[in-house]
């Protein structure tokens, strides 16, 4: 068992003590490229899966260091943008900054080089670019100066919710009526959605904002975020010391395994159209897991991550 887990766990709950240790970002979306490149991937395995056109209206859960990847989204030619979040880690002039390289990546088509699961080389040109979504002829809108200049002063104006094109930073988000009810397209999340505090809450809220056909995508990640040596290693913890580790903190990991995300997207309309599994050969044994997870299933145990899309069906 790790110690440092159990001691920042403790640690929370002494008062005041979360005034005086640094602040950490969440990783990942502290840069361009990053953004950039997860928004390529979820477009891309919505439009192999149906997609047929850049939507009109995105919302994105859990952006993290910045919005970035609901302006690559903007840049694609979406038109407006919901960003939220449960703790502001993004500011305006980080998110500019990054708008800024988001520009040039996608002027100069830049080449999708990023590794990682699941793969998407096979659908995209020679230059590891969606060029057939995003056309040339697509981009010379999306990407136009008065375009560019419009999304700048969205960035910059977060609160002009009238225009047409528009970002909406909620942070904290607690209600479902933060977004009007069937006004979304697209919901996308990538490695968020292990670590909502109540995700049946989440997924009826998801539900609610989605048109019908709308569409979600989803990136789940099951590893242990630091908290074992093993990447399930989390299943071996009785609850009691779970609860230390967790500390007073109001989000972690929730621990779902994928047939619980599953279950509650089957609960909420969902019609699940793509489902991909990732699994790690070397996580803890059966024999190792707590009481808490020895009815888990062996795929449940075994499945490190997840790469689910779905669609709202009309009712």
């Amino acid at each position: 068992m790790k110690l440092r887990p159990v001691v920042k766990g403790l640690l929370t709950f002494i008062p005041g003590v979360d005034k005086i240790l640094p602040t950490r970002g969440t990783g990942g979306t502290n840069t361009a490229y990053y953004c950039y490149s997860v928004w390529i991937k979820h477009l891309t395995m919505l439009w192999k899966n149906g997609l047929r056109t850049v939507p009109n209206t995105v919302a994105e859960l859990g952006p993290g260091d910045s919005i970035g990847i609901g302006l690559a989204a903007m840049l694609s030619g979406v038109n407006r943008y919901f960003a939220l979040d449960v703790v502001k880690y993004s500011n305006t002039d980080f998110n500019l900054k990054i708008f800024d390289e988001l520009v040039s990546l996608f002027e100069s088509r830049a080449s999708r080089t990023h590794k990682g699961w699941p793969e998407i080389v096979q659908l995209l040109d020679e230059n590891r670019f969606p060029s057939h979504i995003l056309t040339d002829e697509w981009l010379q809108k999306s990407l136009s100066k008065e375009r560019i200049s419009l999304i700048r002063n969205a960035i910059e104006n977060p609160e002009f919710l009238d225009n047409d094109i528009a970002v909406t930073y909620m942070v904290p988000w607690s209600e479902s009526d933060v977004i009007e009810k069937e006004s979304v397209d697209v919901i996308l999340s990538h490695s968020v959605l292990e670590h909502v505090a109540d995700a049946e809450e989440v997924y009826k809220a998801l539900s609610s904002w989605l048109k019908p056909e709308g569409l979600m995508s989803h990136q789940i990640d099951f590893s242990s975020h630091g908290t074992s040596a093993k990447w399930n290693g989390y299943r071996a913890y009785s609850e009691f010391l779970w609860k230390i580790i967790l500390g007073k903190r109001e989000f972690l990991i929730n621990r779902l395994p994928v047939s619980a995300h599953l279950n509650l997207m089957e609960k909420y309309g969902f019609d699940i159209f793509c489902l991909m599994k990732n699994y790690e050969p070397d996580g803890i044994e059966r024999k190792e897991l707590s009481s808490a997870w020895k009815s888990i299933s062996d795929d449940d145990l075994a499945c490190s991550g997840a790469f689910i899309q779905v669609r709202k069906p009309i009712p």
